[in-house]
């Protein structure tokens, strides 16, 4: 199984809209008690066992744009297939601490899913996303997702995150993606 966050490698980028995914792996890692720190396929990763099956834990390296290049080869190098792997990732278009659940479907509008999308072939690729639900008023939608979270929308977006985590919890103890979508699906963390 592989479990893989979405975000902007580098201080700069820490507590942005963007870097959810590495937040949510993060808060998983301290649940299941690893550090991701190894550096293997242009990722920081941590190697686990849960019920005698090997779980990879990441977060690539290769900037948010780039994420595919990554994922390809953490699903090349650990011999596995597209739906082996959950992307947890950032989405402009659920509301603010929402999570929605899906075990496939296109990537929509986030390019970091659009460029796994298109390295490993397949949109059959389970993944979490993470409301951030911004009305862009005018700005680029770059400048959104870069910015770091507001105070106002600092706890439920924690909340959303602590979430996201403890499902992936779930999922990789009791290897029932059904059911954790179920569970969380649409479920708002506010």
């Amino acid at each position: 199984m592989l479990i893989v966050g979405l975000g902007n490698p580098g201080a700069k980028y820490e507590n942005t809209y963007h870097n959810m995914g590495f937040q949510v792996v993060d808060r998983l890692a301290k649940l299941l008690g690893v550090q991701i720190k190894e550096k293997s396929c242009d990722a920081l990763i941590a190697t686990l066992f849960v019920k005698g099956e090997k779980t990879v834990i990441a977060k690539p390296q290769t900037y948010m744009n780039l994420s595919g290049v990554s994922v390809k080869q953490l699903l090349g190098a650990n011999k596995l297939a597209p739906e082996d792997a959950v992307i947890i990732y950032d989405d402009v278009d659920l509301p603010i601490g929402n999570l929605r659940l899906r075990k496939e479907g296109s990537a929509g509008t986030h390019n970091g899913m659009r460029n796994i999308v298109a390295e490993v072939g397949s949109t059959n690729i389970p993944r979490i996303r993470v409301g951030i639900g911004h009305d862009a008023h005018g700005c680029e939608l770059r400048d959104i997702v870069l910015s770091k979270v507001e105070w106002e929308y600092r706890d439920v977006v924690a909340k959303a995150l602590d979430d996201a985590a403890a499902a992936l919890k779930e999922y990789i103890e009791n290897k029932d993606f059904d059911a954790v979508m179920r569970k969380y699906n649409s479920h708002k963390s506010k």
